[in-house]
């Protein structure tokens, strides 16, 4: 036989303590956990997918256009290829240099970006440890530099590699367009990528700088052989954002390059379409751009989750 015992009753003082807690804080949630949806990401979630698939649709049409003829493209814009011969494509790489323009802005960009980084790490390496007031006055002027457009100061610039190139050329008998170019994309690039790693850099702890030096270890080998591989989801970001950057600059490089044999792909395809318009070879003409596009595009789908990574470690401190 089991006896049921009265619940205790609840005193005086355990119901006001009771009614005295406040409410814990922050976001309600529903049953299932999840956060309750407020009325910007009710209407911002469906716009986004809107865009996108509007993007996904605008690509897809572009490199489906380019295996078609102009007269094809005139007639039903959106009408399928009939097959997928890649004539336009061969027209386009042999027309305007875009061939020579894919190899130079393959060699300006890889070099530039492989410079920025090898500058950047270890100068947003040493600001994140320095001193916390001269750090934030260093930083700051790198934020500065950041917030100068390059159309406020692309006379000055072009004036001053000029003089780089006639004083080259008086003293060595030799300069490159190409060189002036990729001065200024490292120049131009710094700001930023200094900027980003230095908050990548302050979010690593402390402690395994400490450690290391118990071990013995120097600054540099501590930065080069603990910190470096810790920061490497923050270079690869700083890496991907930087080649597409200066993949797509177009407005230096007309500036600064005035032979067609070292033009960049953003020059090449502009003569491009300069020849396709006159010879109505609009097929030729998408085939470029899909030249121009794919390579990021491909990059950005191998790569495009280390820049959510990196900018999320990136931003803890």
């Amino acid at each position: 036989m089991t006896i049921k015992l009265p619940d205790s009753p609840i005193t005086d003082s355990e119901d006001a303590a009771a009614r005295a807690t406040p409410p814990p804080h922050g976001p309600t949630r529903s049953r299932c956990g999840r956060r309750s949806s407020g009325p910007f990401r009710m209407l911002g979630v469906p716009l986004t997918w809107i865009w996108a698939c509007f993007n996904v649709f605008l690509l897809l049409w572009v490199i489906l256009t380019a295996f078609r003829n102009g007269s094809e493209i005139f007639t039903d814009p959106f009408q399928l290829p009939r097959s997928l011969d890649p004539k336009n494509f061969t027209d386009a790489w042999n027309s305007s240099d875009l061939g020579s323009g894919f190899m130079n802005s393959v060699v300006i960009v890889a070099a530039a970006a492989t410079t920025v980084i090898a500058l950047s790490a270890p100068a947003a390496y040493v600001l994140s440890r320095g001193q916390r007031r001269s750090s934030e006055l260093i930083t700051m002027a790198f934020v500065a530099g950041m917030g100068i457009p390059m159309q406020a100061v692309i006379i000055p610039v072009f004036v001053w590699m000029q003089n780089i190139s006639t004083y080259m050329y008086d003293t060595f008998g030799w300069w490159d367009e190409r060189i002036s170019l990729y001065l200024i994309y490292v120049a131009s690039s710094l700001p930023f990528t200094v900027y980003l790693l230095t908050g990548f850099f302050r979010s690593l702890p402390r402690e395994l700088e400490e450690a290391a030096a118990l071990d013995g270890c120097s600054s540099f080998r501590t930065f080069r052989v603990v910190m470096l591989p810790l920061a490497r989801p923050g270079i690869v970001t700083a890496t991907i954002l930087l080649v597409i950057s200066l993949w797509n600059e177009t407005l230096l490089a007309l500036v600064l390059i005035t032979e067609t044999d070292k033009y960049t792909l953003p020059q090449a395809l502009l003569g491009l379409y300069g020849t396709m318009q006159y010879t109505s070879n609009w097929g030729g003409l998408f085939a470029g751009i899909v030249i121009v596009v794919l390579p990021i595009i491909a990059v950005y789908i191998w790569l495009g989750r280390r820049i959510v990574e990196g900018l999320t470690l990136g931003a803890g401190k």
